[in-house]
């Protein structure tokens, strides 16, 4: 009790305030999201996501060197194709966008860890994660299309699928599919818990992905729902999954915490594009302090118990740390 006990003894000097600090952030944590489109020299400004770029592969793999100069040894990418149609068919070509991107990568970087994010949303002409079968998303169907796109990325050098279509069972379909193919040490980091967010917004943008008619509600998780979450991320972990990945971060922070509290594998958090856009508005208007507001929402992802930090602005904390 006070005053025996002044526990401004422990913020007393920085020295002080370092070593007692109970949460880092550090450059182990970070994976930074990129965007691919086909052709050469390509560098197309994404404007709702300042800073953030669509980039050929040519681009794309000197964007991950400066990266790796940073620090940072992982990457999620994110795949426009040339053409688009009603089931996604470029999504699982070998020779897709995403496929040859992921080639050139380990051909010169070839200790960078590269997730392929596992959806349908870039590549189907409707924008939505699966095969369409009277005016909804058919989640059998469209698991037979997710196993061929696994396969495909992984032979292509893929590290980490990473399935984010929310589909009943798409765990345990692309572990199987991996497996029967001889790629058992391909890492699956699940979407276990996905929101049907408004956050996704600058990320449409950057995909081209809005869906033609209705909304993702019906495969997406309802963001008034706490409790099934824990029913989606238990279910990946039977099915196989080696990371579980909660999406958006900073409204879901009570759900990274109790992903964290009840399951043992590795836990990521996406930051996702709007959380990102929020906090550059409000730099660029002078209404926050930009570089301390990224620092102190990504700290309190990772304090919710978050080990892995997917966000756009990882170059930017990269050089800051």
């Amino acid at each position: 009790m006070y005053p025996q006990t002044r526990l401004r003894r422990l913020r007393s000097s920085s020295l002080i305030r370092d070593m007692v600090r109970e949460t880092c952030l550090s450059v182990n944590d970070l994976v930074a999201p990129l965007f691919v489109v086909p052709g050469g020299g390509i560098s197309n400004p994404i404007s709702s996501l300042p800073g953030q770029k669509q980039l050929s592969t040519d681009l794309l793999v000197e964007e991950c060197f400066q990266l790796k100069k940073l620090g940072i040894s992982s990457v999620i990418l994110f795949g426009l194709p040339e053409a688009k149609d009603e089931i996604g068919s470029a999504a699982s070509a070998d020779d897709g966008v995403i496929q040859q991107a992921i080639v050139a990568i380990k051909n010169d970087i070839p200790d960078l860890t590269v997730i392929a994010d596992l959806c349908f949303c870039e590549y189907t002409s409707h924008g939505h994660c699966g095969v369409i079968v009277d005016a909804d998303v058919d989640n059998d169907q469209t698991l037979v299309h997710l196993e061929k796109q696994a396969v495909s990325l992984v032979r292509s050098g893929a590290d980490i699928i990473a399935p984010s279509g929310m589909m009943d069972g798409a765990v345990e379909a692309i572990r199987r599919a991996l497996d029967e193919e001889g790629f058992q040490n391909a890492l699956i980091m699940s979407y276990a818990v996905k929101y049907a967010s408004a956050f996704y917004g600058p990320f449409r943008d950057a995909v081209e992905s809005s869906p033609s008619f209705g909304d993702r509600r019906s495969y997406q998780m309802d963001p008034a729902n706490a409790r099934e979450a824990l029913r989606e991320a238990e279910q990946d972990v039977l099915e196989g999954a080696d990371i579980l990945m909660v999406k958006p971060a900073l409204a879901y922070l009570d759900i990274i915490k109790s992903i964290r509290e009840s399951f043992d594998l590795p836990l990521a958090a996406y930051s996702v594009s709007g959380e990102y856009a929020m906090i550059k508005a409000a730099s660029e208007r002078g209404m926050i302090d930009g570089q301390q507001v990224m620092y102190e929402s990504l700290l309190s992802i990772k304090r919710a118990g978050a080990d892995i930090l997917i966000t756009y602005f990882a170059k930017e904390l990269a050089e800051r740390l």
